[in-house]
């Protein structure tokens, strides 16, 4: 049976995407609004902490839960090596000169220009939703089980987006890694990376001799070895990095970038080669899947439609070609249809219902048998209380620590989530 959610969530994330909109219309509105929207959310949220019933099924979820940021983080670093690798192997004149893909979903939205009224055209261009919002709209779904809006445990839903965001942020850098695109942007590098200009050795023996000349490819698929004498490279500043090394040839650093490594891939971001897929569309669908899952309704529809406005302006703006939008919003569909199979939290509570309701089945048959309303009613209020039981056995003094550690816990990752991704 679906869970059926209180209304309220739909209004309160709708209302946080307007207020935020309010930044280009009106920035004197929006200083003063978005600041009340989060004190009024974040007073709500900790006024019912004492209300909440499903302390223990959280406090089973806090091991996936910080088992999955884990392995995210481990993915987002794997996933900035990999972005400053494919920067940098190359060298800044391949990035300068190198002309872009043909993306004919670029051209479809330069023809839609000439065909639609100025005003669709308008909206189509506005900057109503970012990479902050759809991080900002989960983390609000996630709350929300404390208003019972959203089927308990929140820490369970917030463990499966982090696993499903992991997944596909590996199956990214493994995509990307593997065949170097040439960004939409050809300015990007440049005025973003201190590379070298010239390619890395392994691209100078490699790639560089037969880049372009199709007798030197015809002879390299014929020989199947790299033949051509490529004499003696151009060497790299090699700084000392200890026990990291190894990342030089990866990383390749310049005098004028420090000498630290973890620097390096702080500049990373987003990088400048075409990085299939969309990094920005795998967010934006996981939060739209994960909110028509647990919440549904109206809002949802409105959460796909930001997705879909998200995707168009990616292609229009040149941060994507269409292929990376199109690829990410059916990769991200898929993976989180996919740890649904293997996501086993949800259905805890579930689990223990029906366990006690096979012990109490033969009297709830013969109750209905006999017709009696008013033991059916107990009997069911006896699962339903059961239930809640086994949820919160356990020493009430540590679910108190529990529940407002989780709760400081989760409103600093959102303060910092909110800062760091403001920016989009």
């Amino acid at each position: 049976m679906r869970w059926r959610a209180p209304p309220g969530l739909g209004v309160a994330a709708m209302s946080y995407v307007a207020i935020d909109y309010l930044r280009h219309i009106s920035p004197t509105w929006h200083a003063r609004l978005q600041p009340a929207l989060w004190s009024i959310l974040a007073i709500a949220a900790v006024i019912r902490v004492p209300f909440y019933k499903h302390w223990f099924s959280e406090f089973r979820a806090a091991i996936p839960f910080v088992a999955s940021m884990l392995f995210m983080l481990s993915a987002l670093l794997f996933e900035a090596l990999s972005v400053r690798f494919v920067t940098a192997v190359l060298g800044l004149d391949w990035h300068r000169d190198t002309p872009p893909l043909p993306d004919t979903g670029q051209w479809l939205l330069l023809a839609l220009n000439e065909k639609l009224p100025h005003v669709i055209v308008e909206i189509l261009r506005a900057h109503i939703i970012g990479l902050h919002h759809f991080l900002m709209l989960f983390m609000m779904l996630a709350f929300s089980v404390l208003f019972d809006s959203v089927e308990a445990p929140g820490l369970g839903l917030g463990a499966r987006y982090m696993f499903t965001m992991a997944i596909g942020r590996l199956l990214r850098a493994i995509s990307f890694v593997s065949t170097i695109l040439p960004s939409a942007r050809p300015w990007c590098t440049t005025a973003r990376f201190r590379v070298p200009a010239y390619p890395h050795h392994w691209a100078q023996k490699y790639y560089v001799p037969y880049a372009s000349d199709a007798n030197s490819i015809r002879q390299l698929i014929q020989w199947d070895t790299a033949y051509a004498d490529t004499g003696k490279y151009p060497g790299d500043y090699r700084p000392d990095w200890g026990s990291m090394s190894f990342l030089i040839d990866f990383l390749r650093p310049t005098a004028s970038e420090g000498s630290s490594w973890y620097s390096l891939l702080k500049k990373a971001g987003g990088g400048c080669n075409d990085l299939l897929y969309s990094g920005h569309m795998l967010v934006a669908v996981l939060t739209a899947m994960a909110w028509t899952e647990a919440y549904g309704g109206f809002s949802s529809a409105l959460i796909w439609l930001f997705v879909m406005h998200s995707a168009q302006r990616e292609i229009r703006e040149r941060h994507h070609y269409t292929v990376d939008c199109v690829v990410a919003i059916y990769v991200g569909i898929l993976l989180w249809k996919m740890t649904g199979y293997i996501w086993p939290v949800k259905n805890a509570s579930r689990g223990r219902r029906l366990t006690k309701l096979e012990k109490i089945q033969g009297r709830l048959i013969q109750a209905a048998k006999d017709s009696d309303m008013d033991k059916v009613r107990e009997l069911l209020e006896e699962v339903e209380i059961g239930s809640q039981e086994s949820q919160n056995k356990g020493p009430n003094r540590a679910m108190w620590v529990f529940a407002c550690a989780t709760i400081f816990s989760a409103l600093t990752i959102v303060l910092l989530a909110f800062t760091w991704t403001s920016d989009g």
